[in-house]
């Protein structure tokens, strides 16, 4: 029998979460883990750029064989999920990843790296992402009551935000000192301290009920599509997500490239340059909760989208000395309306599906949200190859700077509060 932890869900722990003995190692595990994981984002374009001379149509593909998988096994990952125990298969999918990532310096040493690895090592890791990240969307209610998963969320983001602050600036300066190969060291050896502290958590997770007559998996998948589909909220915040996602992916896809060989930085410089991109995304997560109770939750959602889309159009005007100015602030402001998105965004799809459906729902959303990412990276890829890099950036963050007005085709713009919970869910006993 599993021990139930000191502090169960549901309960309020004096303190707040920062007491909270379970949640506190789910914590530190994605807070590390997403470092590595920010760390490999410069680091495995500057494998292929430095080491392997691979072109930017080479580069952007490797964004693009990371993020396939969502299209893949998204739908049914989801209706997988909903059928098992989360935390098992979050250790799992962290060793999947640790191993992999290996495989790059194994294979360097070897002196048989090849373009090709790096493609098969991108999808693998992110096929294993697919199942990390919905499991853990569903695991958090699991382990904290609802009134705590906004401030859970809101904890999570500040730590995966600030890596993206530290992993690129490490990567860099690990680049630069002993080579991008390194780097991926240290990936995966924070994936294996994620699988850690998973291992150590004590909160006993209920196995998940089996669906009544034994119905089968398409219907399930097809049962989280239509809820999504029909609701008014997750429709527009997934199509709003898809959108912005081809415009936010489609320039990272060739910033490496562009910084590099258009700007003429040092990597070092690159991973510098990123970091402070990346800062406002550490500022939005840690003030999202608070703009949303001061503003409402769906006005903080706007304000987030208008931050994330126009400050883009900044990025391209990269150039040597002051002119690096101009991306750092583009990106600030751009990483800081994305965090304060993502919180909210989050919280809400945490809380509002009922809880049978929301693997699937969280899925069915981010097939959308994420399965345009490798078509994105594709797509700036073809047009740095054709028209040059600096163009396919300002194509890209051209199309990322009108986003924002889509959400104002839905309900959000009449709102001054998200929905707490979906109207046809049945209030919970106390």
């Amino acid at each position: 029998m599993t021990a139930l932890s000191a502090t169960r869900p549901g309960s309020v722990p004096a303190g707040g979460l920062f007491r909270h003995r379970d949640f506190r190692l789910l914590w530190a595990g994605q807070a590390v883990s997403s470092v590595g994981s920010n760390v490999t984002a410069v680091a495995l374009p500057l494998v292929a750029v430095a080491v392997l001379d691979a072109s930017a149509a080479q580069v952007a593909m490797l964004t693009a064989a990371a993020w396939l998988p969502w299209l893949l096994v998204g739908l049914p990952a989801g209706a997988w999920v909903d059928r098992m125990r989360r935390r098992p298969l979050m250790i799992a999918c962290d060793l999947v990843s640790a191993l992999v990532f290996l495989s790059v310096p194994v294979a360097a040493l070897a002196g048989m790296l090849t373009i090709a690895q790096l493609f098969v090592v991108a999808f693998a890791a992110g096929l294993a992402r697919v199942f990390f990240e919905t499991a853990d969307q569903v695991y958090l209610p699991v382990l904290l009551s609802p009134a705590q998963v906004p401030e859970g969320n809101a904890k999570l983001q500040a730590t995966q935000t600030a890596s993206y602050v530290v992993g690129p600036g490490l990567a860099g300066l690990i680049a630069q000192a002993v080579g991008a190969v390194a780097a991926l060291v240290l990936d995966a050896l924070t994936f294996l301290a994620s699988a850690a502290c998973l291992a150590r958590i004590r909160t006993a997770e209920p196995r998940p009920a089996r669906a009544a007559g034994g119905r089968s998996l398409r219907r399930e998948i097809a049962e989280g599509v239509r809820f999504v589909a029909r609701d008014p909220y997750l429709r527009v915040m997934t199509v709003f997500g898809a959108a912005s996602n081809v415009g936010l992916v489609g320039y990272q896809a060739v910033l490496v490239v562009f910084l590099v060989r258009e700007v003429g930085l040092a990597p070092g410089a690159v991973g510098l340059l990123v970091a402070a991109m990346s800062a406002g995304g550490v500022v939005g997560a840690l003030l999202a909760t608070v703009v949303g109770r001061r503003v409402g939750t769906a006005r903080a959602m706007l304000l987030g989208a208008a931050l994330s889309g126009p400050p883009a159009l900044l990025i391209p005007l990269a150039g040597p000395g002051a002119a690096l100015l101009l991306p750092a602030a583009g990106g600030l402001l751009l990483s800081l309306g994305v965090a304060v998105n993502n919180v909210l965004k989050g919280t809400f799809r945490q809380t509002y599906p009922p809880h049978h459906l929301l693997g699937r729902v969280t899925v069915s959303m981010q097939l959308l949200n994420y399965g345009t990412i490798p078509l994105a990276a594709l797509l700036a890829g073809t047009l740095a190859a054709t028209f040059g890099v600096r163009v396919a950036m300002l194509a890209m963050t051209g199309w990322l700077a009108v986003t924002p007005l889509i959400l104002l085709g839905g309900p959000l713009r009449r709102r001054r509060d998200l929905p707490a919970t979906y109207p046809a869910d049945p209030v919970p006993a106390p």
